[in-house]
């Protein structure tokens, strides 16, 4: 009996699920590696030694501390984890299913959203994204005018807040003064008339928006007979009015994003434009702005009839070549994992692979203002960072090792699992099937 119970045990644990492994913190150190840090050159036959969350040594000479776990990378490189500007991930699972949906509220003016709240972290598509080397993203809504905060994430962890680095923007897309299509055939003086109307309103409740950060301050300095009546829509808006969080600024016509930089600089606002599909056109201004841009999707048509094909990989490059501090978004969900080939076209389409480098990483966070944290491999920031055999903008290079906040990251998501499901389709079968061509006639 008792012999017959452990056969029937072990039949129970080998048809068990295999487990994956889980994501750990500790100390390592990287070895032998070929060292990017974007920020501070090339180190070759380097070292990174990580503790924690943070790397606390990275050079050609550094000590190991005793106890670390070593992870020899002779032959491969390592560089920091890729930032996209730009998605909807963890907030879109299936595009075409509503329930999976959850990156946009109801009306036009809801600032006191939070994307974090939203965010799914066991969403499908961030293990694809991660183990394809973007290891921070910013989640957006979309859907009003002021549609609610987007927050910063890193792809790790079992709750939003775990994966939050804390940064977020107010999101505000930007009121277009043309046509929604080719099939909006409105006269030009009622296209005129709606883009003030939309102005008016958006002036509207940042006017409301400062004079409500203004009481909140009279009341706090002891001026008043009471507290302020709490508007949730304005309170949103008071970290953006007093220059404490940044406004991401959806725009794309030439002529909205002159708008745009205008209404800025007489606001006072910090703020980053995303979008700018058509930003080569105004390159000039927007450099003399000083705002960075976050630009993208890259795999787009152009704008207009006459343009080049080229214009949507090439946006990227002719902006830096102005002077703009360029970072790059996919703009997408579930093909967020196609970041590093964006900025290899941008590369090849005139900014060269050391800027489009910088765009995904360094630049990047410096336009979210997460750069004292992210976007090279330093002393102090946070542990973000790949190990590859080649070039991450080239389709052919692997990647051996991720780490995001500190966690060894273990290389896996549902498509390394398909593709093991069906690399071996004969796999347990006593007779292989005979596979019969089909007859034709």
């Amino acid at each position: 009996m008792q012999i017959l119970f452990g056969i029937m045990l072990v039949a129970l644990l080998q048809v068990q699920p295999q487990e994956v492994p889980k994501a750990k913190q500790g100390t390592y150190a990287i070895t032998n590696a070929r060292i990017e840090t974007v920020t501070n050159g090339v180190i070759e036959n380097g070292t990174i030694v990580i503790q924690a969350d943070r790397i606390i040594a990275v050079g050609a000479d550094v000590t190991i501390p005793q106890g670390a776990e070593i992870i020899d990378a002779a032959g491969r490189s390592v560089y920091p984890g890729m930032i996209d500007g730009g998605t909807t991930l963890g907030l879109t699972e299936i595009g075409s299913v509503q329930e999976t949906n959850d990156s946009r509220e109801l009306g036009d003016i809801t600032p006191q959203m939070e994307s974090l709240t939203a965010i799914n972290p066991n969403a499908v598509a961030i293990p694809v994204t991660r183990v394809s080397g973007v290891t921070t993203v910013v989640a957006e809504p979309s859907g009003g005018t002021l549609p609610g905060a987007a927050s910063v994430i890193n792809l790790v962890g079992y709750t939003p807040e775990q994966m939050s680095t804390g940064t977020r923007l107010q999101v505000l897309s930007w009121p277009s003064s043309g046509r929604r299509g080719r099939f909006d055939q409105r006269p030009q003086a009622d296209l005129d008339k709606a883009a003030k109307e939309s102005m008016d309103k958006l002036n509207r409740v940042f006017d409301d928006a400062e004079l409500y950060s203004r009481i909140q301050e009279a009341w706090a300095a002891g001026n008043g007979d009471r507290a302020p009546e709490f508007a949730p829509e304005l309170a949103a808006l008071v970290p953006v009015v007093r220059g404490e969080m940044k406004l991401l600024v959806s725009v794309n016509r030439a002529k909205d994003i002159e708008n745009a930089v205008d209404w800025l600089k007489e606001r006072g606002y910090q703020a980053v434009l995303t979008g700018v599909s058509e930003g080569w056109r105004v390159a000039d201004k927007i450099a003399e702005s000083g705002i960075p841009v976050i630009v993208g999707p890259v795999f787009s048509t152009p704008t207009r009839p006459g343009d080049r094909y080229d214009r949507g990989y090439a946006n990227a490059g002719l902006l830096h070549a102005a002077g703009v501090t360029v970072a790059i978004r996919s703009g997408e969900s579930e093909n967020v994992r196609n970041l590093p080939f964006s900025a290899g076209f941008a590369a090849t389409y005139g900014m060269g692979r050391e800027e489009a480098l910088k765009a995904v990483t360094i630049n990047a966070a410096a336009a979210l203002g997460i750069d004292g944290d992210y976007g090279s491999l330093e002393v102090g920031k946070k542990a973000n960072f790949l190990v590859t055999n080649g070039d991450p903008f080239e389709p052919a290079t692997e990647i051996s090792e991720v780490f995001i906040d500190g966690f060894r990251v273990p290389i896996d998501s549902r498509h390394l699992q398909l593709y093991k499901e069906f690399l071996n389709r004969d796999s347990g079968r006593l007779q292989p099937v005979e596979i019969v061509p089909p007859v034709r006639n």
